[in-house]
């Protein structure tokens, strides 16, 4: 196992900052090409308090077991108040943390609105070079929102939690057409499998194509190991299953086009955060036409 240590932890920790940190203009002078085969991503989404961190780092476990580099990037949920973020997935990861082959970094979620966090498809890319066999993207978990993690990653995992309504809310929000996998954690509560057979009769309406992907949906709990190799063999054919579509190209187009919506949107509130609180007393056709100017001296900015 010592030939699949990760070697430069310190150095990819202070490239994941500078990254996590950077302005739309660094962002675009530090772009990361793709590499010509990308990791695996796995994205695990939920609401909070479902178990996400816990069911991380037993899936990680399992797959390290399979002489897998694993790399984890938790999105923590920024304050809106304070600004900060308790960044305390690693804690819940402990008995995985150490090992030479795993890797977690928590970064918050700072201005994003969608589960995510400034310049994720960077930092995606920043650990796909550094040759993880796979990347875990957990979300903050805020809901509706939910949904932009299904464009960055490979195999999306929604965590849901007996007892608390976490089913019938996905249902409504449509978090449920996000996922690929389904797994209702903390089995061993009671409402359970109720909880995962409301899932399966709302699934059983859907009409599929032949050939589409089936959605399992999974029990789990940490006294039972077992369910986390199940939840590991879902993912993986879940996986041969994409091979086989030739969705390859198209999946590649909408991560480009995420990627130039994150630094648009986050320009625009660069520029409006700077600009002088007078500006909003032009019209609104006037401020418009000015933001997009100033856009475009994002451009110039990012090439001196």
């Amino acid at each position: 196992m010592t030939d699949r240590a990760i070697t430069n932890r310190r150095a990819l920790s202070r490239l994941l900052t500078r990254i996590s940190n950077a302005s739309v203009a660094e962002a675009m002078r530090g772009l990361e090409a793709e590499t010509s085969a990308p990791t695996a991503r796995i994205g695990i989404t939920g609401a909070p308090g479902a178990g996400k961190s816990s069911l991380i780092a037993r899936l990680a476990r399992h797959r390290l077991a399979q002489d897998k580099r694993i790399g984890v990037l938790a999105i923590d949920p920024t304050s809106p108040v304070t600004k900060g973020s308790l960044l305390g997935d690693r804690i819940r990861m402990d008995a995985v943390a150490d090992h030479p082959a795993f890797f977690i970094r928590s970064v918050p979620s700072r201005n994003a609105h969608d589960g995510l966090s400034d310049n994720t498809p960077d930092l995606l890319l920043a650990m796909e070079a550094h040759g993880f066999d796979e990347v875990v993207l957990e979300t903050v978990g805020v809901g509706q929102a939910e949904y932009a993690v299904k464009t960055l990653v490979d195999t999306v995992v929604l965590v849901l939690m007996p007892g608390s309504g976490d089913a019938i809310q996905a249902m409504k929000a449509g978090i449920l057409e996000t996922a690929d996998i389904y797994v209702v954690n903390k089995a061993d509560l009671p409402g359970a499998g109720h909880a995962a057979g409301e899932v399966k009769a709302t699934l059983a309406l859907k009409t599929l194509r032949p050939g589409a992907w089936r959605h399992p949906v999974l029990l789990s709990s940490e006294k039972d190991e077992e369910s986390i190799a199940k939840l590991s063999d879902a993912i993986d054919a879940h996986r041969e299953w994409l091979r086989g579509q030739n969705h390859g190209e198209a999946i590649r187009r909408r991560r480009v086009q995420y990627h130039l919506q994150s630094l648009v949107g986050r320009r625009v509130e660069e520029l409006m955060a700077a600009g002088d609180a007078a500006r909003y007393d032009q019209p609104l056709t006037d401020l418009f036409q000015t933001v997009v100017e100033e856009l475009g001296s994002t451009l110039d900015s990012a090439g001196e």
